[in-house]
């Protein structure tokens, strides 16, 4: 009988295992608990721009995104509002942007010039947003050197 016993527990070891093991697999993974982030926000950061400009005068905006971790899915747009004065902002040789319009930003550091054709102060706001909601602004302003 006891050699029964030993030759049933050994065979049937190995299932129990696998059942044991398998339970614990199921249980720890429920759906739940399982989170896969893919929603980072981000920074902005800017390098410093001239106070002062003239009519038909260029400024750089020299930008940087800075997310705080890596999702190959994340997609970033770019619009601008202009408050006072008058210029257009683009993004290199790009046609310049339509006030208000979204543009997608095909890098995460990108330069932008903003051209006067204005002789008074100047403001707009330059939003920074990515397709998870996430968004920054960013203010400039320029008094007028003419």
């Amino acid at each position: 009988m006891i050699a029964f016993f030993n030759k049933f527990t050994i065979e049937l070891l190995p299932v129990l295992v696998a059942v044991l093991l398998s339970s614990i697999t199921l249980v720890s993974c429920s759906k739940d608990e399982l989170e896969i982030q893919n929603d980072f926000p981000f920074e902005v950061k800017v390098m410093p721009v001239p106070k002062e400009i003239a009519n038909g005068d260029i400024v750089e905006l020299r930008i940087s995104i800075q997310p705080t971790g890596n999702y190959k899915g994340t997609q970033y747009f770019i619009r601008y509002f202009q408050f006072d004065g008058k210029g257009t902002l683009q993004c290199s040789d790009e046609t310049p942007y339509k006030p208000n319009d979204l543009y997608p930003l095909t890098a995460e550091q990108f330069r932008l010039y903003y051209t006067s054709h204005s002789v008074v102060s100047q403001s707009l706001e330059v939003c920074i947003s990515d397709n998870f909601g996430n968004e920054k602004q960013l203010s400039f302003e320029f008094n007028s050197s003419d």
